[in-house]
């Protein structure tokens, strides 16, 4: 695939924030010259300000975790945030317009929901989280100068198998979730054996992958002259892979650690 028709034939990204008619070109992208349109550089910069706002409100949860040194006093938030952010989530997907507000008000919910999730596993493992985020960050500008030096392509093959592998893991992740009200689950996914981390890795190369998927459609959407709101609209996308990649990164340091 071109990168000149990328947009006509959408779906091929592995963030699902990109798929349908996300950046499909619409009547919106005939009214992008009086509204302004889409640049790179307004995107990393919106990036660039939901990543502070999470940080914000993930601070003040791990803030009051340090001052307890107890994680169940931050299991409220946690679960604000989730389901907060959730909601804030699909109303960003069906309703992308709203992304210049719902995409900042998912970043602090999920700020939330991050800081309540960091500190079980740091009460757990002390200092496992500054490790994550040291990886999560390094990740992100490994492959982002990958990307645009040319290292990694992302060829039609290439979506193909985030795509694939990505909704694997998600319908692996939802039968397991499903099997939980029934008292069992895929052991594999919580072990801290071999297997375990495996696939953990295997994910976590899935979930960093994806990236460069999104670094490949923002600048698709910026060449085709998308309309401004879509810079918030990819933020949050990129924000939304980020984010899955910190969470099972956090879970492949927490396995590894089980086993000393």
């Amino acid at each position: 695939m071109s990168k000149h028709n990328a947009l006509t034939t959408f779906g091929q990204s592995g963030n699902p924030m990109f798929r349908g008619a996300a950046f499909k070109p619409d009547a919106t992208f005939a009214q992008a010259d009086s509204a302004g349109r889409m640049t790179l550089a307004g995107t990393v910069n919106k990036t660039g300000i939901l990543l502070i706002l999470c940080l914000i409100t993930a601070a003040y949860t791990w803030n009051i975790f340090f001052q307890t040194g107890d994680p169940g006093a931050v299991m409220g938030y946690m679960w604000v945030g989730l389901i907060g952010g959730l909601v804030l989530a699909l109303i960003t997907i069906f309703k992308r317009q709203w992304a210049g507000i719902t995409a900042p008000l998912y970043a602090l919910a999920e700020g939330l929901a991050l800081g309540g999730i960091s500190a079980i596993f740091e009460a757990q493992y002390p200092g496992i989280v500054i490790q994550a985020m040291g990886l999560t960050f390094g990740t992100l500008g490994v492959l982002l100068i990958a990307y645009k030096t040319g290292l990694i392509k992302p060829t039609e093959n290439f979506r193909l198998m985030i795509v694939a592998a990505t909704g694997g893991i998600a319908l692996l992740y939802l039968v397991s979730f499903v099997m939980g009200f029934f008292g069992t689950s895929i052991g594999f996914i919580h072990s801290n054996g071999l297997f375990g981390i495996g696939f953990s890795l295997f994910v976590v190369g899935i979930a960093a992958l994806s990236l460069v998927l999104d670094f490949d459609f923002i600048e698709d959407a910026a060449e085709q002259g998308a309309p401004k709101y879509l810079e918030w609209y990819g933020a949050f996308s990129l924000m939304v892979t980020l984010i899955w990649l910190y969470l099972e990164i956090l879970r492949l340091l927490a396995k590894l650690r089980s086993r000393n």
